[in-house]
């Protein structure tokens, strides 16, 4: 019955659980893996900045990218579409087209290879990187490179902004004895600047999709409760691993299915009240345990005839059946008591 409640007054708050298990493992939690995109960022990333090379021109660097993620989902493809479409861009149609998760992209436009992806993957060389790239990743931007022919064509800055949210809910749950992580597969600048920015000391960035639930295996391996909090697709297997998959309601389908709970609203504030739901439904499990313990180990020997030789007394069938049903209600009472604790 507590179970119940605790679920029905999650629902009443935008928390949906899908199951009995993640409400009461919940509170057990001691480690905290949240992705950065869409989690403790906004998820809608906007292109802040265009960086060309010698002999390249903004628009035309645009119209390029812009192409090749034309079919794209990713949410830092969307940005380079909604700002090519602001600029009355037209874009091309790619051919060969090859995608690497968590890495890039790769195309052919009018008989010239266009990449896009990290430096690491395009093997950009360090002092071939413009400064002003740089200086966006300390303020928390990813930057995007862009390669013609396998030469360096421009450098795109896109900046995510951060929820409102964010700050104070990672304070909460550090006050509460829970260790945040970031788990992101973004540049590590870029990662330790947004951390920064919310109060998360330990980030572990530049992870590829497939890599997250590595991680968090390990940190199972070592003794830890873990709870995993993510939006998107390559978050899937990460939410499904943990002892707790928790998505953002704002997010992935796949990442919704994937998951134990999911935050309605998307704001990490509701996950403090899912925590306290937890430890209250918890509590009111044991106090229901306990009651019915007790009134079972004074009710069953009078209703047996253990004590008649001694007292004389003897229940009636019809007042022990009254009684037992009466022990039932009062779990039932108890239950509904929680309801208006959380209120």
């Amino acid at each position: 019955m507590s179970i119940m409640v605790g679920i029905g007054e999650g629902a009443r708050r935008g928390i949906l659980i899908k199951n009995a298990a993640s409400l009461e493992q919940l509170r057990k939690v001691d480690t905290l893996v949240v992705d950065k995109t869409g989690t403790l960022t906004q998820g809608h990333p906007a292109l802040t900045q265009i960086i060309p090379s010698k002999n390249w021109q903004e628009n035309e660097l645009l119209r390029l990218a812009a192409s090749l993620e034309r079919h794209s989902e990713h949410p830092l493809a969307k940005a380079l579409r909604d700002e090519a479409l602001k600029r009355q861009i037209i874009l091309e149609e790619a051919t060969d087209f090859i995608a690497v998760r968590g890495k890039g992209a790769q195309a052919k436009i009018n008989d010239a290879i266009i990449a896009i992806g990290n430096a690491h993957w395009l093997s950009v060389p360090d002092d071939e990187i413009p400064d002003a790239a740089l200086t966006a990743q300390k303020e928390g931007a990813t930057v995007i490179y862009m390669t013609v022919n396998k030469q360096l064509a421009g450098v795109f800055t896109v900046a995510d902004p951060i929820k409102e949210s964010s700050q104070h809910a990672v304070a909460s749950l550090i006050k509460k004895g829970i260790q945040v992580i970031m788990l992101t597969g973004d540049n590590a600048m870029t990662a330790k600047a947004v951390a920064q920015h919310v109060g998360v000391q330990n980030v572990i960035a530049e992870v590829l999709p497939d890599e997250k639930s590595n991680v968090i295996r390990e940190l199972q391996q070592k003794g830890h409760v873990v709870a995993m909090v993510g939006d998107g697709v390559n978050d899937a297997i990460a939410l499904a691993t943990a002892d707790i998959g928790i998505a953002m309601g704002t997010g992935s389908d796949v990442a919704i299915e994937s998951a134990g709970m999911t935050l309605l609203s998307g704001d990490l504030n509701k996950l403090l009240e899912a925590y306290e739901l937890s430890v209250h439904t918890v509590k009111n499990i044991h106090q229901n345990l306990f009651f019915a313990f007790i009134y079972n180990a004074l009710g069953v020997p009078v209703a047996s005839g253990v004590l008649y030789p001694l007292t004389g007394l003897l229940l009636n069938p019809m007042i022990a059946g009254a009684a037992m049903a009466l022990s039932s209600v009062s779990v039932i009472v108890n239950a509904l008591r929680l309801r208006h604790k959380l209120s």
